[in-house]
């Protein structure tokens, strides 16, 4: 363990933190994410452990996130809105509250495009001085099924080298800034960082992802959303060191812009890039959305040293969005079928 997680970790002591099942009773899972592919992975995982924390990427620029950012010098509160949402129970007071903190004001004025929840967060972080803190009380109040953190304490600039980004010149790379430009753009990412360059880790991130049974990394906008975890020196530190198991979920589909084209053994091989030291237990892909098996076998095995997992994870209506429950049968079969058979089972 390096220096650095140990002081992390030592930190925690002086933290409260909301009350846990005993290790008997689920597994202890890490998702990591942002946007909707965090939010299908959470709704999927929420239905098969009592202990979950979400990990959220804090570079989102745009819109009510991005406009709040810029206002007040805060963390973009979006992708964790979304994260406590997918958190919220099936029950009556979860769906309600869920659809409240989704609510977006349509106005001519000042409030138009601002999500209800966004408002309620940052509300609380200016009253309590605490992004843990409040982030746990407003998943109180909701009732949600987990704990929902940011990976950085300070809010990050996306920055991308992009090829081809200027039609009239497809040969030249040049850098893009803003997570939502990079998602937009019209070339092909080669590499993705942050700014600044060594951001710190929240503490209770680095603990969680220590003491996690499994970690779950994906599905999500590869470069704007999955990778970004990588670029936090701590958190990535966390990752190498920690004895839990680690899962990647494959997206469905390419993105348009970030990932045109790619295989899903191209989406490793970025990912490698960025995190040469990770490795990984299993690469989940739903069946349908991987034209050759064997390649992603190889592929697998030789950049991360995992076995490929293939199921059904797709919602049967064909548009390209996970389905939470064949989703939770898949990450549920993973959990029993690769190294230990849990405590909790």
């Amino acid at each position: 363990m390096t220096g650095r997680t140990l002081r992390l970790t030592s930190r925690i002591r002086r933290r409260s933190s909301p009350a846990k099942p005993g290790r008997g009773a689920t597994p202890k899972v890490v998702a990591l994410g942002g946007g909707m592919g965090l939010s299908a992975s959470l709704a999927a995982l929420r239905r098969i452990t009592g202990d979950l924390t979400a990990v959220v990427t804090v570079a989102d620029d745009g819109g009510s996130s991005g406009r709040l950012r810029d206002e007040l010098g805060v963390l973009p509160p979006g992708d964790l809105r979304k994260a406590l949402a997918a958190l919220c129970g099936d029950d009556d007071w979860g769906q309600t509250w869920a659809r409240v903190i989704q609510h977006r004001f349509q106005s001519p004025g000042e409030m138009n495009g601002h999500a209800v929840g966004n408002l309620l967060i940052v509300a609380l972080w200016e009253q309590l001085g605490d992004h843990v803190q409040a982030l746990d009380l407003v998943g109180k109040l909701l009732g949600a099924h987990g704990r929902v953190l940011p990976m950085s304490a300070v809010p990050l600039e996306l920055q991308a080298e992009v090829r081809g980004d200027d039609p009239a010149r497809p040969d030249d790379i040049r850098t893009i800034r803003g997570q939502a430009n990079v998602a937009l753009t019209l070339g092909e990412v080669q590499s993705v960082h942050v700014v600044p360059h060594d951001p710190p880790a929240v503490p209770e991130v680095v603990a969680a992802v220590l003491d996690a049974d499994w970690v779950v990394l994906g599905p999500g906008s590869w470069f704007s959303s999955v990778i970004p975890h990588l670029l936090v020196p701590e958190l990535l530190d966390a990752l190498i060191e920690t004895k839990a198991r680690k899962v990647l979920s494959l997206n469905l589909a390419p993105q348009p812009g970030e990932t045109d084209g790619f295989s899903p053994q191209r989406h490793l091989e970025v990912l490698g890039r960025h995190a040469p030291k990770l490795a990984l237990d299993v690469v989940l892909a739903d069946e349908a959305a991987v034209p050759d098996r064997d390649e992603l076998i190889d592929a697998a095995k030789e950049r991360f040293g995992a076995a490929v997992e293939l199921a059904p994870v797709a919602r049967p209506d064909g548009t390209p969005r996970h389905d939470p429950e064949l989703l939770a049968a898949a990450y549920d079969r993973i959990f029993r079928m690769h190294g230990r058979i849990g405590p909790w089972r």
